[in-house]
């Protein structure tokens, strides 16, 4: 028995333009629902807040809580510092440690409540938090970047034209300073090794008329304000160093005029003094030069005279006596 060209083989009808288009519809429908469910479950699993905390102060970073939970573990990049962790395991009832400080640790018991405490917030603290969480019901973590805000130190004073300054010391991050009546000054700013910046201001008035000067100061950890008075500088500080220039020329021009009065009358002395004369030279004068040598001459010869005769006679025999 031989069937028809049909039920020997077969092929399927193809589907018409209609039908495809009705099933395209529903995959982009069912695929879009899945993208939607999957994002929605991450976005409650994961949590990736920012927080600030004051330094100096307590913070506090919770975690998912779960019952049943075998592990919690916080691991911790800050930007200064290497890397931290904290864990957990429910199985052996331990905790753990590994480079973290004494400032950070659980806030009660990590089986009930495996919140992170930083008892006392520094600048190293600053970075990120990340909670892992594994129990029964699955895995969860929630990640947190923590920023250090640290309150600037307000001074104020009067600089030597008499204009109000503002200075923020050390904030984190950079304060803003205003000044409560209209200033067309523009703050400067310097910044430190350890992230913070110092603010400077000062205030130029449109009116002379200005006594008293607030500066207000803004940050995130709080708001500062301070009131100075300034006066403008007297001219006693613009006298003073010319008074002692005036002085100090007055005693230069007075000794140059003592000296030029004292060379002027030297000349004029030399100018005035008579000639000396040239000595004259009398026969007398040769006289009594010449009497001196003559009287010491006949001395020597009286000496001599008298050695030699005394020679004489000690050199003569015996009974003689020299002639006389």
């Amino acid at each position: 028995m031989t069937g028809s060209p049909q039920q020997a083989g077969w092929c399927k009808k193809p589907a018409s333009p209609t039908d495809a288009r009705a099933t395209l519809k529903v995959v982009r429908k069912t695929t879009y629902t899945i993208v939607l469910l999957t994002i929605t479950a991450v976005a409650g699993a994961t949590g990736n807040n920012r927080v600030s905390a004051t330094v100096g102060n307590r913070c506090v970073l919770t975690c998912p809580s779960k019952s049943n939970i075998t592990t919690v573990t916080w691991k911790i990049s800050r930007k200064v510092g290497g890397p931290c962790t904290l864990g957990y395991r429910a199985d052996q009832n331990k905790t753990d440690r590994t480079n973290c400080s004494d400032s950070m640790n659980w806030k009660f018991r990590p089986d009930r409540d495996p919140a992170l405490e930083i008892r006392q917030v520094g600048i190293d603290h600053e970075g990120n938090y990340t909670c892992e969480v594994v129990g029964t019901e699955g895995n969860f973590h929630k990640t947190y970047h923590l920023t250090v805000l640290v309150p600037p130190r307000l001074t104020m004073y009067c600089d030597d034209h008499g204009n109000p300054v503002c200075k923020a010391v050390a904030g984190k991050p950079a304060a803003q300073i205003l000044w409560v009546l209209e200033s067309n000054s523009t703050p400067k700013e310097e910044g430190h090794d350890n992230g913070t910046v110092t603010v400077l201001s000062t205030f130029t008035a449109y009116s002379t008329n200005v006594t008293n000067t607030t500066c207000i100061v803004s940050h995130p950890a709080g708001n500062q304000s301070m009131t100075i008075a300034c006066h403008p500088p007297d001219n006693n500080g613009f006298i003073l160093p010319v008074s002692i220039t005036l002085c100090f020329l007055s005693i230069i021009i007075f000794m140059a005029v003592i000296y030029y009065f004292k060379l002027h009358s030297e000349r004029l002395c030399l100018k005035t003094k008579p000639p000396e004369t040239a000595p004259t030279h009398s026969p007398q004068d040769d006289t009594m030069e010449v009497e001196p040598y003559t009287t010491y001459v006949q001395k020597e010869n009286v000496i001599y005279n008298s050695v030699s005769d005394l020679t004489a006679e000690q050199n003569l025999p015996q009974g003689l006596s020299p002639a006389t």
